[in-house]
């Protein structure tokens, strides 16, 4: 029971199975035993919390802007919460995505957390051609962030050069 118990519980919720939880399997007797078990796994609320951190992680989400200041964002917690909720009930992953770039549309405006989670600078220039060029390379940050999430295209390179090899030219 030990091996299969491991197999199930450590790529799902993320945690190794209680002792108590190790016991009841091997001391199951029903035949059904194991369908509640994986049940019982798969809706717990871990697994979402297991599966958003590597969502999250692409995303670059973090609780705070980053940079010089780097103050924190008091309410970032609306979308890591929407991203465990999303896993946990199973969402489908186009409307997963849909809601993450065009949520405010969709009646779902927390998903769209996801265009600002990334580094913001606070600092600004009193050169408006300073200002609008950062304020450009934050709308290139959520463009590369949703080919790389969506796409698994990173579309970064095509700001500036093309590549052979990269089916995004700069062109495009």
């Amino acid at each position: 029971a030990g091996p299969r118990l491991r197999r199930l519980y450590l790529p799902a919720p993320g945690l190794a199975p209680s002792i108590a939880e190790i016991e009841a399997c091997v001391n199951a007797r029903r035949p059904e035993a194991w369908a509640r078990l994986v049940d019982h796994v798969f809706t717990s609320p871990r697994y979402g919390e297991r599966w958003a951190q590597h969502w999250i992680d692409i995303v670059r989400y973090a609780e705070s802007d980053g940079f010089e200041g780097n103050p924190l964002r008091k309410e970032a917690w609306h979308y890591r919460d929407y991203l465990v909720d999303s896993f946990n009930h199973d969402k489908p992953y186009n409307r997963f995505v849909q809601e993450q770039i065009a949520g405010d549309a969709l009646k779902a405006g927390v998903a769209t957390g996801y265009l600002v989670a990334g580094a913001y600078a606070h600092v600004q220039s009193g050169d408006i051609v300073l200002t609008l060029t950062q304020r450009q390379d934050e709308l290139a940050d959520m463009l590369n962030t949703t080919g790389t999430a969506s796409l698994g295209l990173p579309l970064g390179c095509a700001r500036c050069q093309d590549h052979n090899s990269h089916p995004a030219p700069q062109k495009d």
